[in-house]
């Protein structure tokens, strides 16, 4: 069973930076993705940004492209989802999510959230004005 656990959440002013961190375990195939998602009060859960373990490939919805930046460790099983120039339009329930596949995935667009099998409990982000 796959497990994720974020961090990194708080509350930041709008300009500023947060880096969010999510760590997983119980990961059996050669491939996965781990993807951001976000939740406002009030408002659908919308698809951040995501990386494939197979090639490093990425998507980051457009709001946030030039302010946010994956990254991962694979030897820790770690992406990390650098902020900067946080607004308080990105406030919200911040989630991790994975999935695996037996073969090699490739991101060439958005991955709708219910292709991911396992999720985290989430952290807040709170950006201030």
């Amino acid at each position: 069973e796959v497990q994720l656990v974020e961090s990194g959440g708080g509350l930041v002013q709008a300009g500023g930076s947060l880096r969010l961190s999510c760590t997983a375990s119980g990961f059996t195939n050669d491939a996965h993705v781990i993807g951001w998602f976000r939740q406002a009060p009030g408002k659908e859960r919308e698809g951040v940004a995501s990386i494939s373990s197979s090639d490093g490939s990425n998507y980051y919805r457009d709001s946030v492209k030039g302010r946010f930046t994956l990254s991962s460790d694979p030897a820790k099983n770690v992406v990390h989802l650098q902020m900067n120039d946080l607004k308080p339009e990105d406030t919200a329930v911040y989630y991790c999510a994975a999935f695996e596949s037996f073969g090699k995935i490739t991101i060439v667009s958005e991955i709708s959230a219910h292709i991911y099998t396992s999720w985290g409990q989430g952290t807040q982000v709170t950006v201030s004005s």
